[in-house]
């Protein structure tokens, strides 16, 4: 397999593509004015606790308190290791641990979704580019993802080694799979310098303020997405393109020689046609190549995905037809499940079949398919319905939640893009027109809210565009346009 990793940087969002074989997989976005809160540590303060829920509501300065379940107070197995003792050990009660007013430190394991806070835990976990450190366990675990149980025992004492004394737990990951003991050693290193810093840093930060704050989504992304099969990291911004060298040199030396800048006049995200399966990936329709299709739909309980034939017919009989457009479908619907990245429940409804062996290799094929992805999945047999059950990790926005907002015109049964991913999207097609024609001037068409915020959140970003391609930008409001609909006029 080959990958590529593409970095698009501006000033007021970032925004990373992770491409395989030609084919975009998956989607991450930060905006400067609502950053991703995983993995940052918090010094909390408990202000309520439920215990008919077995939880607490911490405030860490955030705009709605976060949730802690006592879940995340109680030693528990790690995600990597199912086998751990502590796996079936019964929780204390919530008041016995925590009380209202008192100090906790916590880490973000969530980002808030809609109406609901952040979730935390107080089991930190501080990650590298090859290791997860836990400071408050002893436990060495190994990503289940490595199989060769000599690779494994290889890399537990590798770990044993680095930390003789046993004052730290670890989680090895899948990205350290035949590294040498140099490179995990000096991973080692760094994490205890980095835990030595936030202890320091414990006692002197006040209440519902960050300890320690994770890496921004560039940086993350390159430590986090950058596996064997990944043989390119292209970044359009110099800046950054320099800060991710200097990381990858310090951190991940081996695979420095994979960053690239890409100075090219034209999107790096248009090269690949990024843009294009952005917008393909907010649609409920998935076509597939032979003819079938497939219905998407988020709720609030749970994503549900229909399976249907459409123009497919078949060459044979019936069953074949449905039992190859339900093996074309799981291909299509483990990759629409990274790229929207729905998590929670999902249901999925495969066109019912007769033959228990195509059920099987179905469900098989469906699980081959998820092995790809990064985010933990959960799935059960097809049920006599003809469904399929399974659980994928949350721990941020969907695409759809993040680009879009409740259309005020259909009472929020669905969705169009917010003003804000409307000007993102008005200042990239300026930039993209101007390189392509050089016009005079420009005059965007647009409804008032877009307006407004070009006016006023953006105007500097307006300004500054201005000043980049040398030609101005007037603002018209079209009274006649949806919320969401806009034009670029040349002037």
């Amino acid at each position: 397999m080959h990958g590529e990793i593409l970095i698009n940087v501006t000033p007021r969002e970032t925004r990373v593509a992770l491409v395989e074989n030609g084919v975009l997989q998956e989607v991450f976005l930060e905006r400067a004015h609502c950053k991703g809160l995983v993995g940052n540590i918090y010094k909390g303060k408990v202000s309520r606790v439920l215990p008919g829920m077995q939880a607490a509501f911490i405030d860490i300065g955030l705009e709605r308190a976060a949730f802690l379940h006592v879940s995340g107070l109680i030693p528990t197995s790690s995600d990597e290791d199912p086998d751990s003792e502590l796996a079936n050990q019964e929780p204390e009660s919530i008041t016995k641990l925590l009380h209202e007013g008192q100090d906790v430190l916590v880490q973000v394991t969530k980002d808030p979704l809609g109406s609901k806070g952040a979730r935390l835990t107080t089991h930190l976990s501080i990650p590298s580019s090859y290791l997860v450190l836990m400071p408050y366990t002893q436990h060495i675990g190994v990503s289940q993802k490595i199989e060769s149980p000599e690779e494994r025992d290889r890399l537990k004492k590798a770990v044993e080694i680095g930390d003789p004394d046993r004052e730290y737990g670890y989680i090895v990951r899948t990205a350290a799979e035949g590294v040498n003991e140099e490179a995990l050693a000096a991973d080692l290193q760094f994490l205890h310098r980095l835990w030595k810093n936030i202890r320091y840093k414990i006692d002197r930060t006040p209440r519902g303020q960050v300890v320690h704050e994770d890496h921004p989504l560039a940086l993350k992304a390159m430590r986090d997405l950058i596996t064997p099969y990944v043989t390119k990291v292209k970044v359009d911004s110099r800046e950054n393109f320099e800060k991710g060298k200097a990381f990858l040199e310090e951190f991940l030396p081996e695979q420095a020689a994979k960053l690239e800048y890409y100075p090219g006049e034209r999107p790096i995200f248009d090269l690949y046609s990024v843009e294009d399966e952005i917008q393909r990936a907010l649609e409920r329709k998935v076509p597939l190549k032979s003819g079938g299709y497939l219905i998407i739909d988020q709720t609030e309980a749970m994503t549900t995905v229909d399976v249907n034939t459409g123009a497919f017919v078949g060459h044979r009989n019936l069953e074949e037809t449905i039992f190859k457009t339900n093996l074309e479908a799981t291909q299509a619907i483990a990759r629409q499940l990274r790229l929207r990245n729905l998590g929670g429940i999902i249901i999925i409804d495969y066109i019912d079949m007769e033959d228990n062996g195509h059920k099987r290799q179905v469900v098989r094929s469906f699980e081959k398919a998820l092995e790809r992805d990064h985010t933990k999945t959960s799935i059960c047999d097809v049920s006599p319905l003809g469904l399929i059950e399974m659980t994928r990790k949350r721990t941020r926005e969907s695409l759809e939640h993040f680009l879009c907002e409740p259309c005020p015109l259909c009472v929020g049964r669905g969705s169009i893009k917010s003003p804000e991913t409307l000007c993102f999207e008005i200042l990239r097609e300026i930039l993209r027109t101007a390189r392509a024609y050089q016009a005079d001037g420009y005059m965007v068409l647009a409804s008032q809210s877009v307006i407004d915020r070009l006016l006023d959140e953006d105007s500097a970003s307006l300004a500054e565009l201005e000043d980049f391609i040398g030609s101005p930008i007037r603002l018209q409001v079209e009274p006649l346009f949806r919320e969401d609909q806009y034009d670029i006029a040349l002037g």
